[in-house]
């Protein structure tokens, strides 16, 4: 099963010719999560060729400009299409309030069914077929929240020469046991999936923070995962300004990455007063920390694999 996340945008504050606001997309299979809509998230989708009408579900960190307001532009492409599948808005307090707001104000047409979920403490906030979504709050000026996307255990590797040697016929009765079934051999005896599995194995994991001071509840979160979007606004010399303004530094999301034994870190939601050639600074503070770092690019394309 494919597990993909493409940056459709990767600034913070303000957008630059070359360079959206903070939005990312994940595609699992059919199914597309947008992860904060940014100024110039449309440009992104339209330009990687993505079927933004199947976005089932946006999960917004907070409700800043450079977070949301690429939501109402969206709202609309979508009433261009015919859309059967309701559309998911899961957010902080007054996400609600914003998108009535903003479709009262636009005076929106909107031929499908949004549906808005405000978000008031951490926990499981959406739950879909082989996986869920966690938020847990972050530290900002205003409430915000990260995600993690979490897959459920895979069976074991299934073993061919076991089956065999247990006289399980060839065929479906395989794919029954791969799928955590009890079946029935040749000689009517019982055969277990576990007589024929190795020991279950993890699903992928995909972590989003941004906009927060950096602080130690976030690793125990984001642990474990295989792709972790964090911001890096700041070079370690603004350390201070980044405190003051509740953001953090590259240095410090490299920080949680170690402590979270994550696999690949992708900093994102740079200050406008970084350049393209000025952003690898960040990089260079942040992989002294954690080697396994890169910069976020906008459109840039990046496959969550299996491990095993």
């Amino acid at each position: 099963m494919n597990l993909e996340a493409f940056i459709l945008g990767s600034g913070g504050m303000m957008p630059l010719p070359n360079r959206h606001l903070t939005s990312v997309l994940l595609r699992r299979e059919g199914e597309l999560f947008l992860f904060d809509c940014g100024e110039g998230t449309q440009v992104s989708l339209r330009k990687l060729n993505l079927r933004w009408k199947k976005i089932s579900i946006i999960f917004v960190s907070h409700t800043h400009a450079d977070h949301v307001t690429g939501i109402p532009g969206l709202l609309m492409l979508s009433s261009q299409v015919d859309r059967d599948d309701p559309l998911y808005i899961i957010g902080p307090p007054r996400i609600a309030e914003y998108i009535e707001t903003s479709r009262r104000v636009l005076d929106m047409y909107i031929n499908y069914e949004i549906q808005v979920k405000e978000i008031t403490g951490p926990g499981v906030v959406y739950q879909g077929e082989g996986f869920r979504v966690r938020a847990f709050p972050l530290r900002h000026t205003k409430p915000c929240y990260g995600y993690t996307l979490e897959e459920d255990m895979r069976p074991g590797e299934f073993h061919p020469e076991k089956a065999e040697a247990m006289n399980v016929k060839r065929g479906p009765l395989w794919a029954k046991l791969q799928a955590g079934e009890t079946v029935s051999a040749l000689d009517g005896s019982e055969v277990r999936p576990e007589q024929v599995l190795g020991p279950p194995r993890q699903g992928r994991k995909f972590s989003f923070v941004t906009d927060t001071l950096a602080f130690p509840d976030i690793a125990p979160e984001v642990a474990g995962s295989d792709f972790f979007v964090c911001e890096g606004m700041f070079e370690r010399e603004l350390e201070e300004s980044a405190r003051e303004k509740r953001h953090m530094t590259a240095e410090q999301a490299a920080r949680i990455a170690l402590a979270a034994k994550v696999k690949k870190l992708a900093l994102i939601h740079y200050s406008p007063r970084y350049t393209e050639y000025n952003l690898k600074q960040l990089l260079k503070e942040a992989e002294a920390v954690f080697p396994d770092t890169i910069l976020s690019r906008d459109r840039m394309v990046y496959p969550i694999e299996y491990v095993d």
